[in-house]
């Protein structure tokens, strides 16, 4: 009987270690490297593609369909903008541990990096150097679609969907308010206020409210009623979604320098000068009143 017993275990224990070797294949080692085409590329812009993306003959490809860019895409922009023909492409490369998320982009008019880093991190996207491209000037709103389902096979994890639709709709908002206030300004904007709820997170609507006008103020960005309820919206359903707004923060290294950039800019630097100013005229007129 006990004989019996020990070949059990015997049976039970070779058989969790031959699913080690199953567990260490299906996370992505740094360099591993995915591909995301679109569905409607020619083979020509295809081949065009994998060689700016220093693509190897064994290297994984993954389509990406029009009908997906609708899926996710159709409920926060027009149809005629998404189009009928899936062609913006990208590559995902794993780094190491810690490294964080950085963009490059080709032929990309309306997303910007920031954009694609902030959207990335919301889904959950961790420690990846990524390149999107397409053979000509197209809006890059499809790309995300593709990064995301890219990323799912490398680190052998389903992302909800609640979270894929929300990653979507702050990309596409942030390129909607950047239309309006710059890209510059709101990529920065998106990061500030990702910054300041992965240090403080709201517990309530008026916290979001406050951290969202907080950070316009400090970026010296004019919101409209119309915009901050937008954000408004937008922040109040990730902050629905449990988002750990800490891992986020962790990945945008590469944004927040959108937010230096921008204080250092001329535009900042003439914000920051007016604020002084303002402080010197405060403090001259303070010691008047007491002359």
């Amino acid at each position: 009987m006990k004989i019996k017993k020990l070949k059990w275990w015997a049976v039970i224990f070779l058989s969790l270690i031959a699913l080690l070797p199953l567990k260490a294949y299906a996370d992505a080692a740094p360099g591993d490297k995915i591909i995301t085409l679109g569905e409607n590329l020619t083979e020509e812009q295809k081949n065009m593609l994998l060689a700016e993306f220093n693509a190897q003959k064994d290297v994984e490809i993954v389509t990406v369909s029009n009908q997906e860019e609708h899926k996710y895409l159709g409920k926060y922009i027009s149809p005629r903008l998404i189009g009928s023909r899936a062609l913006s492409s990208s590559a995902i490369t794993s780094g190491k541990q810690g490294s964080g998320l950085t963009v490059d982009t080709k032929n990309i008019t309306w997303v910007t990096k920031e954009m694609y880093i902030n959207a990335l991190a919301t889904a959950g996207v961790k420690d990846a150097e990524i390149q999107v491209s397409a053979p000509f000037a197209v809006s890059g709103t499809a790309a995300l679609t593709g990064l995301i389902k890219a990323y799912e096979i490398t680190a052998d994890k389903t992302i909800p969907e609640d979270i894929k639709q929300a990653a979507n709709e702050e990309m596409v908002k942030t390129a909607t308010l950047g239309d309006q206030v710059g890209k510059d300004k709101a990529a920065a904007l998106m990061t500030k206020i990702k910054e300041e709820m992965a240090k403080n997170p709201p517990q309530n609507e008026e916290d979001i409210r406050t951290i969202i006008e907080q950070a316009a103020q400090d970026l010296s960005i004019n919101l409209t009623d119309q915009q901050i309820q937008s954000l408004l919206d937008l922040f109040q359903k990730l902050k629905d979604l449990n988002i750990d707004w800490k891992g986020v923060g962790e990945e945008l290294g590469k944004a927040k320098e959108a937010v230096s950039n921008y204080l250092q800019s001329e535009e900042g630097q003439t914000f920051l000068e007016k604020l002084k100013q303002f402080f010197i005229s405060l403090i001259d007129a303070i010691k008047s009143l007491f002359a």
